[in-house]
């Protein structure tokens, strides 16, 4: 792990000024970029960790807020530990919102990251890799089909309805995909049941992407998030393994 160095910077939109953290080792020098996408509690202290870890890896990592048209980061009042089990009133602020970005909306924004990205001294020339969680892993998956030649590879975690019967339905843009994808599903999930798990895995193979969908036994929805009740550690360190083998084989 190198040293990093983040700040807080401003991404401009269609809509507005999405506010962002952006991190990158500390040498100043170009590293192949990451865009990173948030889970529905949005950008916090423990995503920024995250990031930060990539960055030690030796990427240069964007999370930008994707909630930006509702306000600067943070943009609920999230207690410092989040169990909605306790809190359930929490989704009453956050799920109108999570409503609210549309998939036309969410892939307008990610041109602007994207762009952003490739207008950094900071970032390699080239495409870029993604990585989302929970409602992130859709915005990794709709985003590799969108903009099919400025991403290399793509991952997602403990991601829900990536294949629904919905006509904008995330796995439909698979026929679109160039990168490398990987898929970290929870088994314990029901915002992804099997017969999900099973269309986005035909969908891919049908298509020709080069993927990986693997079942995490064990493990919830928002097992990556160390600040979660549902936070899983055995999940945890192997959705991280999982990343950085995909990064390391695409850059």
């Amino acid at each position: 792990m190198t040293s990093v160095q983040g700040t807080s910077v401003g991404i401009r939109t269609e809509d507005g000024v999405a506010d962002a953290y952006l991190v990158h080792p500390g040498d100043g020098l170009p590293h192949p970029g990451v865009l990173l996408f948030q889970d529905a509690f949005g950008l916090r202290p423990h995503l920024t960790s995250m990031a930060d870890r990539l960055a030690g890896a030796g990427y240069t990592v964007l999370v930008p807020n994707v909630f930006y048209r509702h306000g600067r980061s943070p943009v609920f009042e999230l207690p410092e530990f989040i169990d909605t089990d306790s809190r359930p009133d929490l989704w009453d602020s956050i799920v109108p919102v999570m409503q609210s970005l549309t998939p036309e909306l969410a892939m307008r924004d990610a041109g602007a990251y994207l762009g952003w990205l490739a207008g950094s001294p900071l970032v390699a020339d080239g495409p870029v890799a993604l990585t989302g969680y929970c409602m992130g892993a859709r915005l990794s998956l709709l985003t590799a089909g969108t903009y099919p030649d400025r991403v290399a590879a793509a991952a997602g975690f403990h991601g829900g309805r990536l294949a629904t019967e919905a006509p904008d339905s995330p796995h439909l843009v698979a026929e679109h995909i160039t990168a490398e994808l990987y898929f970290g599903h929870a088994d314990e999930d029901p915002s992804l049941p099997p017969e999900q798990i099973q269309l986005l895995e035909d969908t891919l193979t049908k298509a020709g992407v080069r993927h990986r969908c693997e079942v995490y036994p064990g493990a919830h929805h928002g097992f990556t998030q160390a600040d979660t009740a549902a936070y899983h550690r055995e999940g945890d360190e192997r959705h991280w393994a999982a990343l950085l083998d995909l990064l390391q084989r695409t850059f």
